[in-house]
């Protein structure tokens, strides 16, 4: 029911049920009505396989990908300069 969510470091390990299950609610719950901010160092073209399940995976993704803006960056990370400056 919040205005934003964000979903910090999507991605970094596969789906059981359960979680694709969740997924697939949340997204589905928020598709167009609340906004929600995705982060992830895997590439969108890696989703389909990391949610599994086709199915899911397709309606998931339907709804993300097809209402979404992306911004792609690009570029050093900014924590080796942090740990530079400790």
């Amino acid at each position: 029911k919040a205005d934003l969510l964000i979903l910090d470091d999507f991605g970094l390990q596969g789906f059981d049920n359960h979680a694709r299950e969740s997924l697939m609610d949340i997204i589905d719950d928020r598709y167009n009505r609340s906004s929600t901010i995705i982060l992830s160092q895997i590439p969108v073209s890696a989703w389909y396989d990391i949610i599994g399940e086709g199915t899911i995976a397709d309606a998931i993704l339907d709804r993300i990908v097809n209402s979404s803006h992306r911004i792609d960056l690009k570029g050093e990370s900014l924590r080796k300069g942090a740990l530079k400056n400790e």
